[in-house]
């Protein structure tokens, strides 16, 4: 049962754990964590006990603790449903498994276990197959941001990067911008680990551990496949940046990940692979940095009354009329689970490489130097996408600090 506060009071008693009753327990919870929704669901072992926890709006909450022999019989339960090496303790394995709960909803299931001090933790993502692909619309950009977007994914050639934290909706991003240019006159393949949608009318490869078959050798197979439009799942090494790279400087469109904190960062990142600054500067497109903040609840947010001008002046040329005269803070009631949030939204830079960005990249620039220049040039950074969801109502000025702290632009007088 989920209580007031969004946490579920799981008993496993209430539940016979034999061989056939651990399936139901295990399906309880994830109907449980779906019903949140939850993103991720944990088994932390501990030295007397194992903790059940779910990762819900981005925030890990502690949902009940279970005997340690409770805890090995849903390891193994789900270990054998995702066939992974039920012996193996010693290092870390990851599974996929398709759950059908009740014969009617069908959940992905991501499964990731990593051996600890007191046991084997255990990670669950879960993936609802029926959820609908969300299109860039959706998904929470700014119209000026989605107009930028949009015209870089019409260019026919080019490096587009996605970057930002684990968890920030990165994959969701760039299947938004495959399904936008999946129009059956391009040949798309994607190259994933793993692949988290299927997606009809796209050629998607996996990455296999076990058998040796990672992203350098699946890319350079991929180019011999013809494509017009290439997604890396996540520059991770020098050998897929360098052919990432190249990949886009010969005419393919190419879309990848990889962690920066702020979109210039992510040339840092490829330059410190080994990419040659020449070839990065005449190959990349794009680079769109992203978070996922929380979103109100619209049943009991709290209106504060606030000066548009001081707190708004640095965004006061995107604003609608009505909106920056009053904040929200969160409240709490029923309909959120006294949350006092229902849900998530992105937010976004896009920045869009100009003459003057491409001659700093050359010039090997620091990333912050980079930023500083897109943002006179008009990009709309983190920080001010964030405030402009503050205006509207969206979320509160707690998740923009929680998000972007203000120290790290404190450069920019956002």
């Amino acid at each position: 049962m989920i209580t007031a506060m969004g946490r579920v009071e799981f008993k496993p008693e209430d539940v016979n754990l034999n061989v056939s009753g651990v399936g139901q327990a295990f399906n309880r919870l994830i109907r449980e964590a779906i019903a949140l929704p939850a993103s991720d669901l944990h088994f932390n072992w501990n030295e007397d006990d194992v903790t059940i926890s779910v990762r819900h709006l981005g925030i890990l909450r502690r949902w009940s603790n279970i005997s340690r022999e409770e805890g090995a019989r849903f390891l193994s339960y789900v270990k054998a449903s995702a066939g992974m090496e039920m012996a193996q303790r010693l290092r870390p394995q990851d599974g996929r498994w398709v759950s059908n709960l009740d014969g009617r909803k069908r959940v992905d299931l991501r499964i990731s276990t990593i051996p600890t001090l007191y046991g084997e933790d255990m990670a669950v993502r879960l993936l609802e197959r029926e959820q609908d692909l969300l299109r860039l619309e959706n998904l929470g950009l700014h119209a000026k941001n989605q107009f930028e977007l949009v015209d870089l994914l019409n260019k026919p050639g080019g490096l587009m990067l996605v970057t930002g934290p684990a968890g920030t909706g990165k994959t969701t991003t760039l299947y938004a911008c495959l399904h936008r240019l999946n129009d059956q006159t391009r040949q798309i393949n994607t190259i994933e680990d793993p692949i988290e949608y299927s997606l009809p009318g796209i050629r998607q490869s996996q990455v296999n551990h076990r058998q040796g078959l990672e992203f350098p050798e699946l890319l350079r197979s991929v180019l011999r496949q013809s494509p017009d439009v290439i997604m890396v799942g996540e520059i991770r090494d020098p050998v897929t940046a360098e052919t990432a790279v190249r990949a886009a400087n010969s005419g393919h469109l190419v879309f990848a990940t990889l962690h920066a904190p702020i979109a210039a960062g992510a040339i840092e990142s490829l330059l410190a692979l080994g990419v040659a600054p020449h070839f990065l500067a005449t190959s990349l497109l794009g680079i769109v940095s992203q978070r996922l903040a929380r979103t109100l609840c619209n049943d009991c947010k709290i209106p504060l009354d606030v000066s548009r001008t001081k707190m708004f002046g640095s965004v006061e040329q995107w604003l609608g009329e009505k909106e920056g005269h009053q904040i929200f803070a969160a409240g709490g009631c029923e309909h959120c689970r006294h949350e006092g949030y229902r849900s998530r939204t992105g937010v976004f830079e896009v920045l869009r490489m100009t003459g003057e960005l491409r001659q700093m990249v050359s010039q090997g620039r620091t990333a912050r130097e980079i930023q500083d220049e897109a943002m006179r040039q008009g990009m709309l950074d983190l920080r001010r996408s964030a405030l402009l969801k503050v205006a509207a109502g969206i979320t509160t000025t707690d998740e923009l600090a929680r998000l972007i702290p203000a120290e790290r632009f404190a450069a920019v007088g956002a």
